[in-house]
């Protein structure tokens, strides 16, 4: 019992079965996590990890390890025409959940713009490579827009890919972090203008980046 309450009297932490019963007062000023870092091209240039992703790898299908060879070839399947799978990086162990769309004529009628249509590429392709499947994947790692591009082996379950910096939805997630850093800034101080005697407001703006 001793140790339930040491752990109470910390700020910020409350046992997990009062949780659900106390909901803080939630400021106005409070800003969500942002999704992205500032410099999200210079992240991906230098950081280990993403140097090692963005060369072509051994990549595995990592689903129902627990099940038949066959089995785990038709659920891989299944899941690709879904829109999903998960594999692993061979190079560094790292899992990750891909989502695509599995539907290729889906951002057809989006674009009226020709040069859209020029540049579509379609993000599951079992028609390319006889007994392969092509996968182009977006997503934010580490708060990096990146790209998964590669191919799997329909029999094997493994093939090659690699990460790539995704440019377009980078330039997409930067606008938004930047609208998102203004408005926190404006927020504060006006929070700042309301209460010019709250001492406490250091800690309080180190609190305002937690979700």
């Amino acid at each position: 019992m001793n140790m339930i309450n040491e752990a109470v009297s910390f700020p910020g932490m409350l046992p997990f079965d009062t949780m659900g019963l106390y909901e803080p007062p939630r400021p106005r000023y409070i800003l969500k996590m942002p999704r992205v870092v500032p410099d999200q091209k210079e992240k991906f240039e230098s950081d280990d990890i993403f140097k090692k992703l963005s060369r072509d790898g051994e990549v595995r299908f990592t689903g129902f390890r627990d099940r038949p060879q066959e089995e785990r070839k038709i659920r891989f399947q299944n899941g690709c025409r879904e829109g999903h799978t998960e594999i692993s990086f061979f190079s560094t162990g790292i899992n990750i959940q891909l989502m695509f769309n599995p539907n290729p004529m889906m951002y057809h009628h989006h674009h009226h713009h020709h040069h859209h249509l020029m540049n579509f590429e379609r993000e599951l392709d079992f028609d390319k490579e006889h007994g392969k499947v092509h996968i182009k994947s977006h997503f934010i790692m580490n708060g990096v827009c990146v790209r998964f591009r590669g191919w799997i082996d329909l029999e094997r379950l493994d093939g090659i890919g690699k990460l790539e910096f995704d440019e377009r939805r980078a330039a997409h997630e930067d606008a938004i972090l930047k609208e998102q850093l203004e408005r926190y800034s404006q927020r504060l101080k006006d929070f700042e203008d309301t209460k010019p005697r709250n001492t406490n407001l250091n800690d309080n703006r180190n609190g305002n980046w937690r979700q």
